[in-house]
Order: structure tokens, then sequence, then C-alpha cells
């Protein structure tokens, strides 16, 4: 398997739904635009156009679970159905992380480079698929 990959990834979430596309050769990702949800709902062609600008070869989906790593009844269902839609539709390989203390994690991140300003919703939510992706790529290859 080569590592040279490209990945996309998404953080979901019933308002935003953050995008980060990186590398697997460096294991580093930028965070895109944050796409805007109407109740979960994604605009799908704002996705494919992401899609075919990138051209990922594998998505991967943050996975919403509490700290105990059970699911999270309001989202969990939601995050993998997303998944499974993304696949469904556009025939992408997708893999679902665990996304725990991402969000955290992106906000301490945002905060340390530009302060308060930098906390608005759409930087936080692709900070954290950063913060997913670059995660998935330590456990490919930690």
């Amino acid at each position: 398997m080569s590592n040279s990959r490209s990945v996309l990834a998404f953080d979901y979430g019933t308002k935003s739904i953050g995008v980060a596309i990186g590398q697997e050769m460096t294991g580093t990702a930028n965070p895109l635009a944050a796409l805007k949800a109407k109740d979960g709902i994604p605009s799908w062609e704002a996705i494919e156009k992401i899609l075919k600008e990138w051209q990922p070869d594998l998505i991967v989906v943050g996975l919403p679970l509490d700290m105990d790593g059970c699911e999270l009844e309001a989202i969990t269902p939601r995050a993998k159905k997303f998944a499974n839609r993304l696949h469904g539709r556009f025939g992408y390989q997708v893999e679902l992380h665990d996304e725990r203390l991402s969000t955290a994690e992106a906000r301490a991140e945002l905060f340390e480079r530009g302060g308060y300003r930098n906390l608005s919703k759409g930087n936080i939510d692709s900070q954290s698929a950063v913060v997913i992706l670059e995660s998935w790529f330590e456990q490919q290859y930690g």
C-alpha cells in the first residue's frame, strides 16, 4: 500500500461540517472552509465540488463518542449515516475515526494561534477535521 494518498476528513455536525485535506506521506492536514448543514443535511453539491477539486483517495469521517467510548444517541448514528451517504453517492472508501476531544484540541490550537477572534464556529469545525485526520494518520502509522 502506498502512503502517498490524499485523504479528505469531515467533522460532522448538524449545523456545520468541518473539512480538512491531508497527505498520508507527511501525516499532516490543512483546514478547508466548513460547510453549512441544515439539521444535519449538507449541500451534497458543495461536497461534490470539494471531491472534484481535491480528488481524495480516501475519506475519513469523525465518529462522535462520549468519554467512555459509547455512542451518543443524538449524533453518532447521524455521523454514520453521513459516512454511508458519502460512500453511496460518490463511491469513495470512507472510514470512521473516533473524534473524542477533537473540538477541545482544535479550540486550544486556534486560540494559541490567534486568540478569541480565531474561534469562529467554522474555524473550530474545520480545525477539528484537521485534528481528526492527523489522529487517523497517527493511528495508521504511529
